[in-house]
């Protein structure tokens, strides 16, 4: 394994209340210097939930995503409160974007968005035996539910407005589980 890299300063570049830019200055094993910008994250990071109403259906949301400016076809997803477990963030996401909450939460997988330059985990989630309970949230407006069939994850892709890539990865990865799951039970 190859040696990381020594930090030799981190020093903040700008601050918004979204975004933290670090300037960090490393130097590797070789004697190289290079300094590089980063966007910082939250330390406990985000998690992403694939709420299984039954053993075929999800349930995605439809929410306005800022950044692409539309409506977009997704996965609940949000960051991990100080002092909170990563199971229970994504039950309180549950309830806060869906209206439901689980009994069965299990932690799937992690990713990194761009970890070049981009701090970012998020862990994602497999929530299973679903029941309604709604919680506020931060949400501006009342976001739609849309329930789809797993068995049919290739014309969710068609969609125009489902482009989110973590959202697409983590439910290739669920169905796969599920799947692999249901054939060691058979």
């Amino acid at each position: 394994m190859t040696q990381k890299p020594r930090i030799i300063s981190v020093q903040t570049v700008a601050r918004t209340r979204l975004f933290h830019i670090e300037a960090v200055v490393l130097e590797f094993s070789n004697g190289t210097v290079v300094s590089y910008e980063r966007l910082s994250a939250s330390p406990q990071g985000a998690v992403l939930v694939v709420p299984m109403l039954d053993e075929d259906t999800v349930l995605l949301i439809r929410e306005y995503a800022a950044g692409v400016h539309r409506y977009e076809l997704a996965l609940p997803k949000g960051l991990i409160e100080p002092q909170e477990g990563v199971l229970e963030a994504a039950n309180r996401e549950l309830m806060e974007e869906v209206g439901y909450a689980a009994r069965r939460l299990r932690q799937v997988t992690s990713f990194t968005l761009a970890p070049g330059y981009f701090g970012h985990v998020t862990h994602v989630v497999c929530a299973q035996d679903l029941y309604p309970q709604r919680r506020p949230g931060d949400e501006p407006e009342e976001i739609e539910v849309v329930p789809w069939r797993l068995s049919e994850l290739k014309k969710l892709l068609l969609q125009d407005d489902c482009t989110e890539a973590r959202s697409i990865a983590a439910l290739f990865m669920v169905r796969d589980m599920l799947r692999e799951e249901d054939a060691g039970n058979a």
